[in-house]
């Protein structure tokens, strides 16, 4: 049995051809074949050679890539370009293509690889978990689970910037909100984060943020979740941040500190009264962070009413499969003092132009590509749809139904403590919930064993205590079978444990919780959370909400840098895999071995598709991502000597998360500037590296540019850092366009992390969630994060060991089966047409726009990468059209906008993937093109320069009914501008919404149900 909270991952039985996880950061990934088995370069390369002669491909390749062959050819033909081959030619630069294909084998059909992975996914072993530390078996409603979690109309949403078309999402996130809100007694709660470690790490960034002391301490106690502590440990290190874990009872506040933090119930189910320390924290200046248990908060007192500034959490357990860690929805609540301190995203009531409520992302400012190494976050996502699953799951439920569940699990609690005190255990003496702490002496190996031949998980708390959580699904069957554990008995014989059974029943006491410590105030007194009882009801109102929602069922989201393209359903259906759904991420490693298959493999073809020699899988998104990437080489300056090292070198086009995480991860940003042609500009890079290199750390580098352009200088880049001393990181959001052709490491990158949930087809689930892991060269391998309760592989660091990023050792585990598939489907030859036909659409829009509007941006053959910039800014002088005019008459149209004034103010940025047909580009340029014409009316003197089609987009059903029209243009223009709007329309849910309103009266909670009548 391991140590406390560790798990040895060398402990684990295998064979060396299945995994070697000793191995798994190691060059080469020798030990797991391909998807298809192990196939020469010779093999390989006469594939290509053979499907360039007879172009077919797989059935899978052709049903994920929209054009077929004959679309291929004609748009190639209007290109003027002879071939894909040729186009990629002129395309990406020659001295960085790939000498030789990728070597993952072929493609291979959907029914065969979901059999391989059902066969993968056996080798885990389910067994009845009661570790607790934070996770839950709970009961995923299956209306929930069929409606939401299966369901493209929820998945395959992008996150809400255009709010017009996702109301139905951000009211599902506005319950959510008022759901923690409600339960932790706070005034505000964002819209989720990552996870309740990571939440609870920027609870500390925030207190920071607020404290006006000189205190650089933060008091963490000892009773909290073991992976929060290492978390917060690893995020306080580069912002100079000391870490002090010790007892609240016990401590004196004889020291300056600007924030604590607390667990309630703790860890080990102790229920502390905190009221009397929290006022002497206040004394002193610190805020008081309380990591509470969302569940446990409909029978105690929440934490704002003993003084809480700041509530974090999980949400996993509201419906939400453990998953082997994530993904979930973590909360975020506090006061609303602090609503502009407020990481991540918040949902806010503001009204549109006909005067309705309508909801909206509010304070936007605080996004990081505003504020940038100014940011006080790196956040730029959320777990969108893990926090709708939680929110239906309380709008189903119902206070009544939470109490009742809660109110179960704790008298199940009662019933085992009971029964373990009549067998002699000693128990805490603190009141518990639904978690018990068992002293047991030298007999906690003896116990763990008797545990595991009945296939149950227990928690080891140090050498000589045992934790035990019960949760919604426990059973009284259960309880019998823990105390059949504790009493000895052997697995056939269950006499001496019903025995204790029915003398705990019969003696059973009341709740340990005093009256100080229960919950009095009401809680989800909101209609939304009393109208949905039955599943009639309910699945009713889900479905409404979908409709209020574009999402890729609806049409193509032609996002620049978001790559929203095919999440086949193939690739969707292990998710919910009990295999792969049901287990604890801190699970013995022996009955992991399935996920510990996938994870090698996943991180070989990953290591092979980018030329890095380790990867981690850890980070759970891909600010997250960047974060690792960067610590990864401060330490790796460290254990150089050269901890001086702290300049980041940023292109002033990067994407605004790069110098938040830069700032996060203790360095001080430099930016780079840009030429007239987006690119880098060289002279200034050199400049800067000159000027700095005695401490130049790195440079930030988005590859191809954020401007989507294949810059011809990313090998003079690369080697200007490296000559100057520093690292290469390279932001890996457009590896959509290199998959197949190039490689980052074989660039100059020395890190990338990978937007899984854009490349590599985990759907981004209405923003959020996503995957962010880091490939790295070998030198940089030690540097990958650890964790406290899994042991990582042993080459890693021991003498700067880097702590955990993410709660769960390898992040959001339960998603990766979607790369993985994805992966094992196309092959090298899918994956490669993929990326050539993404680079085919983008250059096809970019041709048929540019006799209508200008091409911001192309390559030194008048080519883009995967995306294009479309320039807009001439039409505010001559007819007072902004980039948010033609993104919201887009609209109208049926699609998604393009992502607008990003990277350039007043243009907006189109990339198709290669995901959409071509008869679908063509009806976006044939939008684009009649929304020119349009213009043109305005320009013209035809059209009002403040009533028009555009000014007044996008037009609502509710508008276009009412009775009086007085606006110079018919209903029919706004409504139906070409034929396929008159045979499936989208519509809009409300009219333009005024985002100034809604920041001057920020309402984050549900309205009365009279305001949306």
């Amino acid at each position: 049995m391991s140590s406390e909270f560790s798990t040895d991952l060398k402990g684990a039985t295998h064979t060396a051809t299945e995994f070697d996880t000793s191995s798994q950061h190691s060059k080469g990934f020798q030990s797991v074949p391909p998807p298809n088995g192990v196939r020469s370069k010779s093999q390989t390369t006469q594939e290509v050679r053979f499907l360039k002669e007879f172009p077919t491909v797989s059935a899978f390749v052709s049903r994920h890539i929209g054009p077929n062959e004959a679309e291929v050819e004609q748009m190639l033909e209007f290109l003027g370009i002879e071939s894909l081959e040729a186009l990629i030619d002129r395309t990406v630069p020659a001295a960085i293509r790939l000498k030789q294909p990728l070597q993952l084998g072929t493609g291979r059909s959907e029914s065969e690889l979901l059999q391989e992975l059902k066969a993968i996914a056996s080798r885990n072993q389910v067994f009845r978990s009661f570790i607790g530390m934070g996770y839950y078996n709970c009961i995923t409603p299956p209306v929930i689970q069929r409606n939401i979690l299966e369901n493209p109309g929820w998945y395959t949403q992008y996150t809400p910037y255009q709010p017009e078309i996702a109301q139905g999402r951000l009211e599902a996130l506005l319950n959510f909100q008022t759901m923690v809100m409600d339960l932790t007694g706070l005034e505000i709660a964002n819209a989720s984060l990552l996870d309740e470690g990571t939440a609870a790490a920027e609870a500390m960034a925030m207190s920071y943020g607020q404290y006006k002391g000189e205190a650089t301490a933060f008091w963490v106690s000892q009773d909290c979740h073991p992976q929060t502590i290492d978390v917060i440990k690893t995020r306080a290190v580069p912002l100079g941040i000391e870490v002090i874990v010790g007892d609240h009872r016990t401590f004196e506040f004889d020291q300056p500190i600007f924030g604590v933090l607390l667990q309630y119930p703790a860890s080990d189910g102790a229920v502390y009264e905190y009221a009397e320390f929290v006022d002497r924290a206040h004394a002193t200046g610190a805020l008081v962070t309380v990591a509470a248990d969302l569940l446990s908060l409909t029978v105690l007192k929440p934490p704002g009413e003993f003084g809480a500034d700041i509530a974090v959490g999980s949400t996993q357990r509201f419906g939400v499969p453990m998953g082997y860690g994530g993904p979930h929805a973590a909360y975020f609540a506090t006061k609303e003092a602090y609503k502009r301190q407020l990481p991540g995203r918040l949902v806010g009531v503001s009204k549109d132009a006909a005067g309705r409520p309508a909801l909206r992302l509010a304070l936007q400012t605080r996004e990081q590509h505003i504020r940038r190494d100014k940011a006080t976050s790196n956040i730029c996502t959320a777990q969108v749809l893990l926090a709708v699953m939680a929110s239906m799951y309380a709008v189903y439920h119902g206070p009544e139904g939470l109490r009742h569940i809660a109110d179960r699990i704790h008298a199940l609690t009662l019933l085992l403590a009971t029964g373990l005190k009549q067998q002699g255990y000693e128990l805490g003496s603190a009141p518990f919930f639904d978690t018990l702490r068992v002293e047991v002496g030298d007999r906690q190996a003896e116990i763990w064993q008797r545990a595991i031949d009945r296939q149950i998980n227990l928690r080891a708390i140090g050498t000589s205590a045992i934790g035990l959580s019960l949760d919604e699904t426990t059973t009284e069957q259960d309880v019998l079978n823990l105390l059949e554990v504790f009493a000895g008995s052997d697995p056939s014989d269950q006499t001496n444990g019903i025995s204790v059974l029915d003398q705990a029943i019969d003696h059973v006491l009341e709740s340990p919780i005093p009256a100080n410590l229960r919950r009095t105030t009401p809680y989800l007194t909101h209609p939304v959370f009393h109208r949905y009882r039955s599943e009639t009801e309910l699945l009713r109102y889900m479905y409404r909400l979908q409709s209020k929602d574009l999402s890729l069922t609806t049409a193509m989201i032609p996002l620049g840098s978001c790559t929203m393209k095919l999440n086949a359903t193939a690739e969707m259906i292990p998710v919910t895999w009990e295999e792969f759904a049901n287990l604890h991420p801190f699970a013995p490693l022996e009955q992991t071995q399935g996920y510990q298959i996938l994870f090698q493999q996943l991180e070989q073809w990953l290591a092979e598709i980018t030329g890095f020699d380790g990867i981690s899988l850890q980070p759970n998104a891909g600010s997250q991502g960047e974060y690792t990437g960067l610590l990864a080489i401060r330490y790796y300056h460290q254990h150089r000597g050269e901890a001086h090292r702290n300049i980041c070198l940023i292109p002033e086009s990067a994407h605004g998360t790069n110098p938040a995480s830069a700032v996060m991860a203790g360095m001080t940003v430099v930016p780079v500037a840009c030429d007239k042609d987006g690119n880098i500009d060289i002279a200034d890079l050199q400049s800067k590296a000159e000027k700095h290199r005695d401490h130049l750390a790195a440079l930030m580098v988005t590859y191809p540019s954020t401007h989507g352009v294949f810059e011809e200088g990313i090998l003079d880049i690369c080697q200007i850092v490296h000559d100057h001393g520093g690292q290469v990181y390279m932001d890996g959001a457009n590896m959509n366009a290199q998959v197949g052709l190039c490689r980052p490491a074989d660039v100059g990158a020395d890190v990338c992390h990978l937007n899984l949930h854009k490349t590599f087809c985990i759907p981004h689930g209405g923003g959020g969630p996503g995957m962010g892991p880091i490939g790295v060269k070998a030198h940089l391998i030690p540097f990958l994060p650890q964790h406290s309760v899994v042991k990582m592989p042993t080459e890693l660091s021991a003498s700067l060991p880097v702590g955990a990023v993410s709660s769960a050792p390898w992040g959001s585990s339960s998603i990766l089966p979607i790369s993985w598939m994805y992966i094992a489907l196309m092959g090298t030859i899918g994956l490669t047409r993929a990326t050539q036909v993404a680079i085919l659409n983008a250059n096809y829009i970019a041709k048929r726009l540019e006799g209508h509007y200008p091409v911001l941006y192309k390559g030194k053959q008048g080519l883009v990468a995967h995306e294009c910039i479309i320039d807009l800014r001439q039409f505010k002088k001559s007819a007072g059209i902004e980039a948010e005019d033609v993104a919201k008459r887009l609209i109208d149209y049926g699609f998604h906008p393009p992502t607008m004034s990003w990277p350039v103010a007043g243009t907006i940025m189109v990339e198709p993937t290669e995901s959409e047909a071509k008869s679908e580009l063509d009806r976006f340029c044939e939008a684009m093109i009649a929304i020119r014409a349009e213009i043109r009316e305005i320009e013209a003197g035809n059209a009002d320069r403040e009533h028009n089609l555009l000014k007044h987009a996008p037009h609502s059903a509710a508008t276009l009914l009412q009775d009086h029209w007085d606006r110079p243009y018919s209903r029919e223009q706004a409504a139906y501008p070409t034929t396929w709007t008159r045979d499936n329309k989208f519509w809009a849910a409300v009219d333009r919404i005024d985002n100034a309103y809604g920041d001057r009266n920020l309402v984050c909670s549900c309205l009365p149900m009279a305001t949306y009548q």
